[in-house]
């Protein structure tokens, strides 16, 4: 049986090099996601003789995910297989993303967030982010609504906050339950109402503090990729590691990305709830547009795309040399450049329809889609046989 890595080598700046999983925002769209990992599994299974017991987990040093993409994220930290995520997505999507009449959106949150966490506690147990069953790097996106701040949560020992200082009252992000981190990142507006989670105790007459999270989509960072590059290399938080395209490589895998030309599927609400989401879904957008051509910019990209007609693949790399090997892989939902890239022909009602984040019975067919990129875009070569 072939040796992989354990969580204190992942972790290791030494060993080198290391390989980054950063997974997008996207609802249910993220079965998507999971169609192109299932072929990035089987790509990398094969490098590594085909090992029946190989898990994405051994491969990746740091699997980062935002909101749909952090509930992937924490699964296959935990050893899941692709497809043993895809079974428990199927169930969360079914139990949670039912309409009511009683939920609107607009005065109350769409979907009743007790069902998401009972699917997370169902999949995840009662882990805290310090388990020593998460067998590799963890990085979850989430964002502080009442201080307006980003969290960049890890299970790195090393990080700030992990563990507690001498007499502090603040509780350190490794007594965090994962599947509250987790569901604190897929608390989007609009969609289910904020977690509260509590960090920090009642010491000498102060109250207990209580945060309230919602989505990390609500960041510039529903794409993590950037922020897992700025984690892993930044000397603050703990991590590192070393850049460089032959000693860092990330892997990008998106939920779809919408054509502006088409209009927003599914807002069915007010008008003034149009908007307000309308307008964070243009924000979100505009952002996942950035940090793609900063993560072009910053790397030696075999898959880069054109950003726009001026920056183009966006290189040469800043300062001459690649920070990283970049790998990012997603579907444009665009009637042209389906027909192009994955030989399929779609109709601008059809790709519309598969642009919803909270609609259970686009998942065949956002699953059929992902494992036909995974196969028309995921190339052994890109992985080095095995050596990045």
């Amino acid at each position: 049986m072939a040796a992989y890595r354990n969580l204190e080598q992942h972790l290791d700046p030494e060993l080198t090099p290391k390989r980054i999983l950063a997974l997008d925002g996207g609802g249910l769209r993220g079965v998507l996601t999971l169609g192109i990992l299932r072929e990035i599994e089987t790509v990398l299974r094969k490098q590594h003789g085909d090992d029946p017991d190989f898990r994405l987990c051994d491969h990746f040093d740091l699997i980062a995910g935002t909101s749909t993409g952090a509930i992937i994220a924490a699964a296959l930290s935990l050893g899941m297989t692709v497809d043993e995520v895809y079974g428990h997505y199927q169930a969360l999507g079914n139990l949670v993303f039912k309409r009511s009449l009683l939920r609107w959106g607009a005065l109350r949150a769409k979907y009743d967030a007790k069902e998401v966490a009972k699917a997370l506690i169902g999949v995840l147990g009662e882990r805290t982010l310090d388990s020593a069953e998460i067998r590799t790097g963890l990085l979850v996106m989430t964002k502080r609504l009442d201080t307006g701040s980003a969290w960049t949560l890890t299970n790195n020992p090393k990080a700030p906050y992990f563990r507690a200082g001498k007499n502090a009252t603040t509780i350190p992000n490794g007594e965090y339950p994962l599947w509250q981190v987790v569901r604190a990142s897929t608390a989007a507006p609009y969609f289910f109402d904020p977690e509260s989670i509590k960090i920090g105790r009642a010491a000498e007459g102060l109250k207990a503090v209580r945060g309230d999270f919602v989505d990390g989509g609500v960041s510039p960072a529903n794409n993590p990729a950037l922020q897992a590059l700025m984690t892993a290399t930044m000397a603050g938080y703990g991590f590192g590691w070393q850049a460089g395209a032959d000693r860092l490589q990330v892997v990008s895998v998106g939920t779809g990305k919408a054509d502006p030309e088409v209009g927003h599927a599914n807002i069915v609400e007010s008008r003034a709830a149009l908007h307000a989401v309308l307008s964070l879904k243009a924000l979100m957008e505009d952002c996942a547009d950035q940090v793609e051509a900063i993560m072009q910019w910053l790397s030696d990209s075999p898959t880069a795309r054109d950003i726009d007609r001026a920056m183009k693949k966006c290189g040469p790399p800043l300062g001459g040399q690649p920070l990283c090997s970049y790998l990012r892989y997603n579907v444009l939902l665009e009637k042209d450049w389906c027909a192009a890239a994955l030989g399929e022909k779609f109709s601008r009602k059809a790709l519309k329809a598969l642009e919803a984040m909270d609609e259970p019975k686009n998942m065949p067919e956002l699953d059929r889609l992902g494992r036909l990129a995974g196969r028309k875009l995921v190339k052994a070569a890109h992985f080095g046989g095995g050596r990045l």
